[in-house]
């Protein structure tokens, strides 16, 4: 068996190296930037619309998209498409209720009031806003009970701000890409289940994503400052109770060379 020498370890309680800092989103123009570029998206589409709501430029496009949106309306698409309806609507305020309740109960008042506002700004001031500016017609026969004005979709912005709040506030730096990749296929699929529904034209579901997604980058620029601030005091109350207890690492390295067999800081592995 081979003979491998233990370094000491350190000392109980020494704290480990932090990792290093992540810039914060008022430090990243790209963040503004994407936020910026997403909200001019349903701007200019609105603006289209509003000239003609009957039969805006894109109007072809649409209509072709919904004629491959037909067909029979049922089975398991049926099934993801309600899922997604009722997730979307009245009920689906539960979602960022409870994740309100979570963070008032962990103490992240900052955080909590980012959620909110960001909500509000987006799903009424943003989306109902340009509800009321275009009240465009929505298509034929929907499958789904709906209010007045088909563009934007508000169950498409209400699934982009969703994902780009949870992923602020939820979800460690390191691991957002992964969760940006998957909270983009849950738009999309949400987008789809608008058009399927006949409830929205496709480009009522680009204008809200768009929407969602830039009302919420937006807001995380405005309030990084404060988002960290609130994260380094979480940090530092957790600090101390985080290092008791904990067993001290222990380093096992490779000697250069054998050691003498009576060595007495030799172990046998």
């Amino acid at each position: 068996m081979s003979r491998n020498p233990v370094a000491s370890p350190p000392a109980r309680g020494a704290p480990a190296a932090p990792p290093p800092p992540q810039p914060a989103a008022h430090h990243r123009p790209d963040v503004l930037g994407a936020g910026v570029l997403l909200l001019v998206v349903p701007a200019v589409l609105a603006l289209a619309v509003r000239r003609d709501p009957a039969r805006p430029p894109f109007q072809g496009a649409d209509d072709r998209w919904l004629t491959w949106m037909d067909g029979p309306h049922g089975g398991p698409y049926g099934m993801v498409a309600a899922v997604l309806n009722w997730f979307g609507g009245p009920l689906g305020v539960v979602v960022p209720l409870a994740l309100l309740v979570f963070l008032l109960v962990r103490r992240r008042r900052v955080s909590a009031g980012f959620l909110l506002g960001a909500y509000l700004v987006g799903n009424v001031l943003v989306v109902q806003g340009l509800k009321y500016a275009v009240d465009r017609p929505r298509p034929a026969h929907p499958l789904v009970r709906v209010d007045h004005g088909s563009f934007p979709s508000g169950h498409a912005a209400g699934a982009a701000l969703l994902v780009v709040l949870v992923g602020v506030l939820l979800v460690p730096a390191a691991r957002r890409r992964a969760w940006w990749a998957g909270g983009t296929l849950f738009t999309l699929v949400m987008m789809w289940s608008r058009t399927w529904l006949h409830a929205h034209w496709l480009s009522d579901t680009v204008a809200g994503a768009a929407a969602g997604a830039g009302a919420g980058l937006l807001a995380w620029w405005l309030c990084a400052p404060a988002l960290a601030r609130e994260a380094a005091r979480v940090s530092n109350r957790r600090g101390p109770a985080g290092g008791t207890g904990a067993a001290p690492a222990v380093t096992v390295t490779l000697a250069a060379s054998a050691p003498a067999p009576d060595d007495p800081s030799v172990k046998f592995l």
